[in-house]
């Protein structure tokens, strides 16, 4: 989860730029947010792309999902939680509203292509929302796979910002700037925030769903970095490093590393999942 303000911004959009140089192949029978898209009988399932905080549709997630189509996956994706800062920064939001915004989105994606349900794939915040959407929202018998990467399962210090306002006394004003600044989820998703108790208040693995998380030692903004995981049965927990023990990578480059994708892919059709070759990816 990111702390993301216009320069957050542009740091990600300099990372999309150098992810040109591995950039996917080209798309095969699958589609990009596109209506007439249908799933074929190798991927009956629409995957659903949740960016992360501060981030919108067309960043953040955008290469892993044409990745993921061009494998035949219909894939989809929109910006939800916009606020204070324009609809081209996501995920600000309160987070039960941003729930509320992916479930009818789900719903009209299964509507769209007729299929019987969807799987769904988010990173920082949209990783949260995996999880809090399918648990919270209804719609638990819609979903059947989720793919979470560096969610802040448990809540998330931002990197020492609470950590620090308790030291001083001032944790009701740390929250107090947060909400200032126009970011309602930050104040929801720290150590013990409203939604993190949501989330944690009884099992989080729905029956039925299955759950792949991806995580990576390096992660340093989801901290610490255990608290991504779910320890529940149904779950399967996974750092980068468990796979790809030279990748360095950290939280946002977690959105851009091929070593991630290549999890997500074998999460999303585990039938077919397949061994690759290691690269080394952004740290930070």
């Amino acid at each position: 989860m990111v702390k993301r303000s216009a320069v957050i911004r542009a740091v990600v959009g300099l990372l999309a730029a150098s992810t040109l140089l591995i950039a996917p192949p080209a798309q095969a029978a699958g589609g990009v947010n596109d209506a007439a898209c249908r799933p074929s009988a190798d991927h009956p399932n629409p995957v659903v792309f949740l960016h992360g905080l501060g981030a919108n549709k067309d960043e953040d997630l955008n290469f892993l999902q044409a990745d993921v189509a061009a494998q035949g996956y219909c894939t989809y994706s929109l910006t939800y939680g916009t606020g204070a800062y324009g609809p081209f920064v996501g995920g600000v939001g309160d987070i039960a509203r941003s729930a509320a915004q992916i479930k009818a989105f789900v719903q009209n994606v299964l509507a769209q292509t007729g299929a019987a349900k969807a799987d769904l794939v988010g990173h920082s915040e949209g990783g949260f929302q995996t999880l809090y959407v399918t648990k919270t929202q209804g719609i638990s018998d819609r979903i059947d796979k989720v793919v979470a990467i560096a969610p802040p399962t448990h809540g998330t210090t931002f990197a020492g910002l609470y950590r620090l306002g308790m030291a001083l006394g001032a944790d009701e004003l740390a929250g107090q700037v947060l909400t200032t600044f126009g970011c309602i989820a930050c104040t929801q998703l720290v150590t013990d925030g409203s939604a993190v108790r949501t989330l944690t208040n009884g099992p989080i693995a729905q029956p039925g769903v299955t759950y792949t998380i991806i995580q990576s030692r390096y992660d340093e903004l989801v901290t610490p970095t255990e608290t991504a995981f779910v320890r529940e049965p149904g779950v399967t927990n996974t750092y980068v490093q468990d796979v790809c023990p030279h990748d360095p990578v950290g939280h946002i480059g977690e959105a851009y590393d091929t070593n991630v994708w290549n999890m997500v892919k074998n999460a999303l059709d585990p039938a077919g999942a397949a061994p690759f070759v290691c690269s080394v990816g952004s740290p930070g």
